[in-house]
């Protein structure tokens, strides 16, 4: 991985709660993931960190690898059994965050099944799928994560997020608005155009004057409403 790809990664971009926030995910949720958490005297180590440090700093690859876990959410396995084979791709790879990257999904698969196999992963939080005819393709979450996430075409470390999709007009920039949703290409951040209609503009006129369709400005103030409370970022 080229230099500017761990640099990218390995970038502090927000904190807990505005990192859940932006998922759509639990403050305690995202820290037990990120960072371990102790219940009933008993310490769980952290799925994403090698180790827990207490840092409420969360950087672009931890996010990402969020993002990632975040479409396992409705399986009953615990997100615990997913540290080993993060573990062995961090190995295997030699990268912090190997979720964050398009390799175990491409190919990497043979490794991603490896890692799957060695730690007896349980079949609902696979990362590849093997077919009778001896072919791997990505999981139903994965391929649910890969709709969301832009890749760099040289060092295949995600670049931007789109937690709607792609086809949504919402992206998570790390270089764009301090990681804070804005609309692609224009770069204005999602909040300003949805204050504009919140305060009684003409949804038809703020679309116009921000080049975007009516739909996506209505997709724009649907994800406002669920992503855009406290604790959004200066």
């Amino acid at each position: 991985m080229s230099a500017a790809g761990n640099e990218l990664l390995d970038r502090p971009v927000y904190g807990m709660s505005q990192a859940a926030r932006l998922l759509g995910l639990r403050t305690d949720g995202i820290r037990r993931w990120i960072d371990g958490y102790e219940r009933q005297g008993k310490v769980y180590a952290p799925v994403i960190r090698e180790r827990p440090t207490g840092s409420d700093t969360v950087t672009w690859g931890e996010f990402i690898e969020a993002g990632y876990l975040r479409e396992y959410r409705a399986t009953h396995v615990s997100l615990q059994y997913l540290r080993p084979v993060i573990g062995f791709l961090r190995e295997r790879l030699d990268v912090q965050y190997p979720l964050a990257t398009l390799k175990p999904y491409t190919t990497g698969r043979e490794l991603a099944l490896a890692a799957q196999q060695f730690v007896g992963l349980a079949p609902d939080l696979s990362i590849v799928i093997l077919g009778r005819d001896g072919s791997l393709t990505p999981s139903s979450p994965a391929l649910a994560f890969l709709d969301k996430v832009e890749f760099n075409d040289v060092s295949d470390v995600a670049e931007r997020l789109f937690p709607l999709g792609r086809e949504a007009p919402v992206v998570l920039d790390p270089h764009r608005g301090f990681g804070e949703p804005t609309i692609p290409e224009i770069g204005v951040r999602t909040e300003v155009v949805a204050e504009l209609v919140a305060a009684g503009e003409e949804p038809e006129r703020v679309a116009e004057i921000y080049s975007i369709t009516t739909a996506a400005l209505q997709r724009v103030v649907e994800f406002e409403r669920h992503h855009g409370d406290t604790g959004r970022a200066a």
